[in-house]
């Protein structure tokens, strides 16, 4: 009688354990406090988890995770993947501001509905928001609070004849110590050399660019005036970047007071290849050897915002015919750069008729947006 008890309790003790172990199991990939589930949505071809879960990392990378790779905060199960905010290597002040977007999430109808938000929406929340950029990435309100942690150089460098800038640019710089250097962009007005905004470049510890743009009296703003400057949003110099120092890419003229053009062009060059060569002896975060990974970011939010009615059957739980049926009013476009999307609706024009209500993002992720959301502070 006694063996069969002691039999009966082994059974008893091995079946909790099994429970204990498949609950830990799904517990890793259900919801906690600092775990959030992203839906992916095929949105081409090509298009797979892996490439999007690439493309997340260097969204999370840009707004200031390490990704230890120990820790790995990023999970995929079958078409979602799951996040733990405590594992991606963010300051403990990102921390806090990621878990208010994550509240905000998590009671919005779609996280509601569906247990997840859609891959592209996440995205575009944490880098096409430009105050949700500044507060994650911790760029301050005054720019006097960026000046007084750099030593500026006497070297500077002048720009008349810019890509980006519709006026002239005087650009300053600190030393590079490591990953310690700051870049001030201050656009004039040619004639009189009024100042008219600034733009600024640090670097973050996991080696990415850290952007700021800041009005004529030093106050940080959600994007560069349109009339000045093509520079847009914090999002679109990330996409101009492409996470490196730019070299001058037109000539310019020589000014008294300012860096011969070639100097000034050498300069930016030594900066850059230095830059690229603490990046790639990083131990943790995205692979900088493969910089063109950026781009999968780029289709991420893009096909979010334009989205196919492919991906839009996928989204919404409905066939591709009901979604043009429901769509038929609507007109398409094709993206001039990746027209291999297909025939693209622009999703502030659709959301009306999405079967859940997704947390509202900005109505433009890289220009001056008509709506700017900022759901953290």
């Amino acid at each position: 009688m006694k063996n069969n008890n002691y039999i009966i309790s082994f059974f008893l003790l091995l079946y909790m354990l099994i429970i204990s172990c498949t609950n830990e199991s799904y517990q890793d990939l259900t919801e906690t406090k600092t775990l959030l589930n992203l839906k992916w949505n095929k949105a081409y071809n090509d298009d797979t988890i892996e490439k999007s879960a690439i493309g997340l990392q260097w969204a999370l990378s840009y707004i200031g995770a390490k990704l230890p790779r120990q820790l790995s905060g990023i999970r995929v199960n079958n078409d979602n993947i799951f996040i733990d905010i405590e594992k991606l290597g963010f300051s403990e002040t990102a921390k806090q501001k990621l878990m208010l977007l994550h509240d905000m999430i998590k009671a919005s109808n779609e996280y509601q509905t569906t247990n997840t938000i859609d891959l592209g929406r996440y995205v575009t929340l944490l880098i096409g928001a430009s105050e949700h950029y500044y507060a994650l990435t911790e760029v301050p309100l005054q720019l006097s609070s960026i000046l007084s942690k750099y030593s500026l150089k006497e070297d500077r460098g002048y720009i008349n004849n810019s890509s980006v800038s519709l006026e002239h640019r005087v650009i300053s710089f600190s030393g590079q110590n490591g990953l310690n250097q700051f870049f001030l962009s201050t656009e004039t007005e040619p004639t009189s050399g009024a100042i008219l905004e600034y733009e600024t470049i640090e670097f973050l510890p996991n080696g990415q660019l850290r952007f700021g743009v800041f009005d004529h009296n030093g106050n940080r703003k959600n994007n560069a005036d349109p009339i000045h400057s093509k520079a847009g949003k914090p999002a679109k110099c990330i996409w101009c970047h492409e996470s490196n120092i730019q070299p001058l890419f037109n000539e310019q003229d020589d000014f008294n007071g300012f860096l011969p053009f070639l100097d000034f062009k050498d300069t930016l060059i030594v900066f850059r290849n230095s830059h690229i060569e603490l990046k790639n002896a990083l131990n943790d975060g995205v692979d900088y050897s493969q910089n063109q990974q950026h781009t999968l970011t780029e289709l991420i939010y893009i096909s979010f915002m334009e989205p196919s009615a492919e991906r839009l059957s996928l989204e919404w739980g409905m066939s591709i015919a009901e979604i043009e049926s429901k769509l038929s009013g609507l007109e398409t476009h094709v993206h001039e750069e990746f027209s291999f999307l297909g025939n693209l609706y622009d999703r502030e024009d659709i959301k009306i008729h999405a079967p859940f209500k997704g947390l509202q993002v900005s109505t433009k992720v890289r220009e001056q947006s008509e709506i700017e959301v900022n759901h953290i502070n």
